[in-house]
């Protein structure tokens, strides 16, 4: 942070601000747009892309901005930056081939449209950063592949728990201990809420009946541990994480997990609910000597084994434009991919589900989504839940149980699944022969 200050202030004294293009017009972007018109020197969210203008315009006027420019082409949006004018658009092309733009964040939380976009940008030889662990969890490795070819970053973000634990995570191995666990903290967890359920507490927040849906569920926290898994190489312990319920402190629950399987499995990704502080987030570590466990006791946090870090917060659009300026100014990538899948999230009926019947999308109806293997998604051929959406049923499913490929008919000429198929076939896995 306070590298990325100095620097933003660098770029406002030099009249150069880092523009940036946002992807989505919804309650995260309301969010981003404010801040960085408002509160953010030395950087300038010149264009809203959204598939609706209306919308794109609605991000600026509760800014504060009230005279925006539509634009068609980049070189209308180079005229439109020129001028120190803001701009809306609904064609993401617009953005990507704009050369003055020199980051990109993608905040629609969809997978199939993040997918899209974000192919785009890499082919335009734009930064990338993801407010979408959906598109992240699911296709994010080959994405990964396809931006280091062209040589820009793609990264998650600060602000939502995989960036805050991602930043926590290299602290802890910057001062030498080993990080055995990451973790995540809740609130509420109940798989069966739908929209209908969380109406009131999206309309209450300004948000969607399914985004809130996916919070409740344990679809999205699923999807961010994922991300984090994947970022570190850390497994779960088992299918849908371990998920304790405390009401306690994090700082109290450095002896519920078994150290010799974290250490087997190479650190584990979790979460728990009802500990404080909430919403934040945590890193347990073991010391490497006796004396840094010295030091560590001195230090107030205790003889071990594990030591409990953690930080009471994230907060979300306050922290994304810094992640903006590390990728642009000091090419920091936040939270991506190490290579190959580690952890993936697939798709549990959510209900009773029918032949016949098309499911519908993430913090829906139908389906929630948990935490597995990626070894074992392959192993057993189950369903990632990022591509879910869309599929057919070609037989009853029970509540609760699994998907497999085999139980779907899948859509044809989507992004997403034909990113997930390259994906599987760049990083393959060995599956086990049965006799």
């Amino acid at each position: 942070m306070i590298i990325v200050d100095t620097a933003l202030k660098a770029r406002a004294e030099a009249g150069k601000p880092v523009q940036i293009g946002v992807f989505g017009a919804g309650f995260m972007s309301k969010g981003l747009v404010n801040q960085v018109v408002n509160y953010m020197p030395g950087m300038r969210l010149t264009a809203v892309c959204n598939r609706t203008l209306e919308a794109a315009r609605e991000t600026y006027a509760q800014a504060g901005v009230t005279e925006v420019r539509v634009v068609k082409t980049a070189g209308e949006l180079e005229d439109a930056i020129a001028q120190n004018q803001y701009a809306i658009t609904d064609d993401p092309a617009v953005l990507c081939q704009c050369e003055s733009i020199e980051g990109l964040v993608e905040a629609t939380g969809h997978v199939e449209y993040g997918a899209m976009v974000t192919m785009m940008a890499i082919e335009h030889k734009k930064h990338m950063v993801l407010m979408n662990a959906e598109l992240d969890g699911t296709v994010g490795p080959i994405l990964k592949v396809y931006a280091d070819r062209a040589g820009v970053i793609l990264t998650g973000c600060d602000g939502d728990q995989p960036g805050v634990e991602m930043n926590l995570y290299r602290f802890v191995k910057s001062i030498g201990l080993k990080p055995l666990l990451c973790g995540n903290i809740k609130g509420l967890q109940d798989r069966y809420r739908n929209p209908t359920t969380q109406a009131s507490f999206a309309k209450q927040w300004g948000q969607t009946p399914h985004m809130v849906t996916s919070f409740a569920d344990g679809t999205k926290i699923s999807f961010e541990q994922a991300i984090v898994g994947n970022a570190t190489g850390m497994k779960v312990a088992q299918r849908g994480m371990i998920g304790i319920e405390y009401k306690g402190h994090v700082d109290e629950m450095t002896g519920m997990y078994d150290i010799e399987q974290m250490r087997s499995l190479g650190g584990i990704v979790e979460y728990v609910v009802g500990a404080k502080p909430s919403p934040g987030v945590y890193v347990f570590a073991e010391a490497q000597d006796d004396h840094q466990k010295h030091y560590l006791n001195y230090g107030k946090l205790g003889e071990g084994q594990l030591y409990s870090f953690y930080v009471p917060y994230h907060l979300t659009i306050f922290e994304v434009p810094l992640s903006v300026a590390r990728v642009v100014l000091f090419n920091d990538v936040v939270i991506a991919p190490l290579g190959a899948p580690v952890v993936d999230v697939v798709t549990i009926a959510k209900i009773d589900l029918k032949a016949g019947e098309t499911l519908d999308g993430l913090g829906w109806y139908m389906t929630y989504g948990q935490c597995e293997n990626y070894e074992t998604v392959r192993a057993e051929n189950l369903l990632p839940m990022g591509l879910a959406e869309g599929c057919r049923l070609k037989r009853d499913v029970a509540k609760d149980q699994v998907l497999t490929y085999d139980d779907v008919e899948l859509p044809t000429g989507t992004w997403a699944h034909k990113l997930r198929a390259e994906q599987d076939a760049y990083f393959p896995v060995k599956v086990p022969v049965t006799v």
